[in-house]
């Protein structure tokens, strides 16, 4: 595997997730030698990450409170080569923080506005190996967005971090012309919110948003998979934490219900056998009625947020290919050829 597991925290944590480890790792091979892999795409790899996240993610909405989620989820570290290549510099400002990831070998003049995944609640470290995986694709500078946290911070607080980085981007001196917008799952959800706020603030919008699984519908009705490793319930959690009943009909909370026109390009990834594809299907097809510039690629197998996989999916390896073409043909050149599912 490209990736080294490593454990940090309390004995107890350390002991837990060692032994959830080594069951799922048993488990998924025992399964494999009997009946195949689970899914028919599906590599070992791929098997035992999925089952691994939907272990962790289940065991932590388990827990008494977030706090003690968060500290159980932040003792597994998982770190990758890729990491080695970026230089990681805290920023702390009045009105919000992140961390740049900056190649340490090249210069990109392209800065990517990443927001993270998580539930609009948990961003472990491990986040890290997903936000240099997409920054080393896109080719560029990325600076992640670490917002305020669910449940202590409700909507709108994210959204409000998000448009004052948005705004000390443009400060700085970067170009809306060479600044992309990107996120997965919840952090795909804000990207799309971020940019019906510019277009409603008059702020001008970036050159590409890249929305990795994003929730598009808190309303939808979701049907578990076996394939996923996200369920309904941890769905539901999430909302509950997010924001109240009455909010999530609102555009910024469920950009399914919003007037897409005038965007910017969107540039959606999403797996087939994830329980969010029917929302996000509904999410291109709505954008594709009003001739707003959406464009969906799906993969066929692959779970929730599946670019996590790295190298050790074929699949994973091809969608991170696709964002460096489309932040290549969408904003470099201009020049894009025809997409499609995969």
């Amino acid at each position: 595997m490209f990736a080294r597991i490593h454990f940090t925290g309390s004995v107890q944590y350390r002991t837990l997730i060692s032994a959830q480890i080594g069951r799922s790792v048993l488990e998924v091979s025992l399964r494999r030698m009997l009946r195949g892999p689970r899914c028919p795409t599906w590599n070992w790899s791929v098997e035992l990450c999925t089952q691994v996240l939907k272990v962790l993610v289940t065991t932590a909405l388990e827990m008494r409170s977030v706090q003690e989620a968060r500290r159980y989820l932040n003792s597994v570290v998982v770190t990758s080569p890729v990491l080695s290549e970026f230089q990681i510099t805290p920023v702390l400002e009045t009105s919000f923080r992140g961390n740049w990831f900056i190649n340490r070998s090249s210069f990109s003049d392209l800065t990517l506005l990443y927001l993270h995944g998580g539930g609009y609640s948990f961003y472990p470290q491990s986040y890290e190996n997903l936000i240099a995986l997409v920054t080393r694709a896109a080719k560029a500078r990325t600076f992640a967005l670490d917002y305020r946290l669910t449940p202590e911070h409700q909507f709108p607080a994210q959204l409000d971090d998000a448009l004052n980085a948005y705004r000390w981007l443009l400060a700085s001196g970067i170009e809306p012309t060479n600044l992309v917008v990107g996120g997965d799952s919840a952090g795909g959800n804000l990207t799309l919110a971020l940019l019906l706020a510019l277009r409603e603030l008059n702020l001008p919008p970036p050159a590409l948003a890249l929305a990795l699984s994003p929730a598009t519908d808190f309303q939808a009705e979701i049907v578990d998979s076996d394939s996923d490793w996200l369920d309904a319930r941890a769905l539901l959690h999430w909302a509950n934490w997010f924001c109240s009943s009455t909010e999530r009909t609102t555009p910024l909370v469920s950009p399914l219900r919003a007037n897409l026109r005038g965007l910017p390009p969107i540039y959606i990834q999403a797996g087939r056998a994830e329980i969010l594809f029917a929302s996000i299907q509904a999410f291109a097809d709505h954008a594709a009625h009003q001739a707003a510039n959406v464009v969906l690629e799906s993969w066929q197998d692959m779970p929730h947020v599946f670019q996590v996989f790295g190298p050790d999916a074929p699949q994973s390896v091809g969608a991170l290919e696709r964002i460096g073409e489309i932040v290549d043909c969408r904003v470099r050149t201009k020049n894009c050829p025809a997409v499609g599912a995969k």
